[in-house]
């Protein structure tokens, strides 16, 4: 076994120690560590990174779920049209992609550019995402969950969309739409867009990736189940470490990984 790839087992440690010590976002790390150090292709990437966001947060989601926080009828409303959208995008759209977008003059925008590129994007908001203090609002509206079902439609769709071509999760789009367009405490939405998180990307992954590409299993077993380990190692040491101070170093550390992407595919890969 190469240098690189124990590298990139221990990467697979590292998310799930992140996951279990800050309670979200470590799963973002799967599409680079995949692709830098694995040295697989985008579609691949995206797609492994979809199984193992998903299994992680399904881990998450449960635990969550113990504790009560997970309002399942608002994780099967905003769900729904998500899984849809994942599931459509990795089954038609992703395959149907050709591998250079397009051209100007001697530059070719590839499939790679535009994928990494949106997800190296889509880094940024969830970076600052994990800096900004969240605000516990958990009395205004308590128990008094509303539905803005044409948004919720739409927003699903669209992060489904967005979790389909990138292979991330989304919480961070998830999470407040969650408590705009349905009005859920600020607790139970991040319990619940585990949820959501874990059902569309799994969903996703079984009803598109698995049905058109070959799978490596053995590989992504052994990756996920290192990501498990780790995120029972962070849990457990949860309860010496403070998890919310070690959240904003992720963060901009988050943002490092994404103008990092942004040059590989940009610069280096000309």
């Amino acid at each position: 076994m190469a240098l690189i790839e124990i590298f990139g087992y221990a990467s697979a440690l590292v998310i799930g120690i992140s996951l279990g010590l800050i309670g979200g976002g470590g799963s973002i790390l799967a599409v680079p560590v995949l692709a830098y150090l694995f040295s697989v292709n985008e579609k691949v990437a995206t797609a492994y990174s979809l199984f193992i966001v998903g299994a992680s947060a399904l881990v998450g989601g449960l635990k969550q779920h113990f504790k009560g926080y997970v309002d399942w009828r608002t994780a099967i409303v905003f769900g729904l049209p998500a899984i849809i959208g994942v599931t459509v995008v990795r089954k038609f759209v992703v395959p149907a992609l050709p591998d250079v977008l397009f051209a100007l003059g001697d530059f070719d925008f590839t499939r790679r550019m535009g994928m990494f590129g949106l997800f190296a994007a889509l880094m940024i908001p969830a970076a600052f995402s994990m800096l900004k203090t969240r605000k516990e609002n958990n009395n205004a509206n308590k128990g008094k969950v509303t539905y803005n079902y044409p948004l919720i439609l739409a927003e699903g769709l669209l992060v489904g969309g967005i979790t389909g071509m990138i292979g991330a999760g989304g919480g961070f789009l998830i999470i407040p739409a969650l408590v705009i367009l349905a009005n859920v405490e600020m607790k139970v939405a991040v319990g619940t867009s585990l949820i959501i998180i874990a059902f569309k990307s799994l969903l996703g992954f079984f009803f598109g990736d698995a049905l058109t590409m070959e799978i490596d299993w053995i590989f992504l077993a052994l990756f996920t189940g290192l990501s498990f380990v780790g995120i029972f190692i962070g849990s457990y040491l949860s309860n010496f470490i403070d998890g919310s101070k070690l959240k904003k170093g992720f963060g901009y550390f988050i943002f490092v990984m994404a103008v990092f992407i942004f040059y590989m595919e940009f610069f280096v890969k000309q």
